[in-house]
């Protein structure tokens, strides 16, 4: 079995030790793309154990190192793509062009600097409130179901650019193989966490059918920048989703 894919996806997603391929051939991008939730399992016991060992802590301490881990392996992919997006969004004054301009400046202007401190903060607030109920181990499925946003993302809208990274995971995407990794992440969020896992489905679909509508009407497409920011709203509205199911049970 060829694992390049599965390593490619790692370390295009993550700062997971994962190794190099020394080939990148043309379809590799494309095989990649299944493997995405993969990573986000990965992820997920990455920060779903690491909450649960520091539960002992003060909740908001515990919180804060948890986010670091959780940012930090990332690389901040996901959070680079959210700023990109969000000063392209205010910037763009619903000009297609102009917004597709902003997001490839490197720059980060005030809406960019602004968002990130908000979606940080709402994650910290998730974090403490999930570690201090004992249910920090239902993180393990909040990067997953994100993750599985982006093959779908792939199947379901044009690339808006007319090159790019992503125009070849596009291209060169196996369809079968990224529909059944997308259902497959479903399915395990129902296995695992019942009807709690069902929350977060319909809520995943939620927030990718208004963002994907979003993408549509102003650039008539998806770019890496807004797959990045639809991982991020995703986390977001996931944790708070996981919060206030917890707070039902209780």
């Amino acid at each position: 079995m060829d694992l390049r894919p599965l390593w490619l996806a790692g370390r295009l997603l993550s700062r997971l030790p994962f190794p190099e391929p020394r080939e990148i051939e043309p379809g590799l991008l494309g095989l990649s793309v299944p493997w995405y939730p993969a990573i986000g399992v990965l992820l997920g016991v990455l920060i779903a154990s690491s909450g649960t060992a520091l539960a002992p802590l003060d909740p908001g301490v515990a919180a804060a190192l948890v986010l670091i881990l959780w940012v930090w392996s990332t690389g901040a992919l996901h959070l680079d793509g959210l700023a990109d997006s969000a000063d392209a969004w205010v910037g763009g004054i619903a000009s297609r062009e102009r917004t597709l301009e902003i997001m490839k400046d490197p720059r980060c202007g005030p809406a960019a600097v602004t968002v990130i401190g908000l979606v940080l903060i709402a994650k910290w607030a998730g974090l403490q409130a999930l570690i201090a109920s004992g249910y920090a181990w239902i993180l393990l499925l909040i990067p997953l179901l994100a993750r599985a946003q982006l093959p779908l993302l792939m199947l379901t809208t044009p690339y808006a650019r007319d090159r790019g990274m992503a125009s070849e995971q596009v291209a060169r995407l196996p369809r079968r193989a990224a529909w059944a990794a997308t259902l497959i992440a479903a399915m395990a969020c129902l296995w695992i966490a019942g009807w709690i896992g069902l929350a977060l489905c319909v809520m995943a679909l939620a927030v990718f059918w208004l963002s994907r509508r979003t993408m549509m009407r102003r650039i008539a497409g998806f770019t890496g920048d807004t797959a990045g920011a639809l991982v991020e709203i995703t986390e977001t509205v996931l944790l708070f989703t996981v919060v206030l199911a917890a707070t039902l049970i209780r």
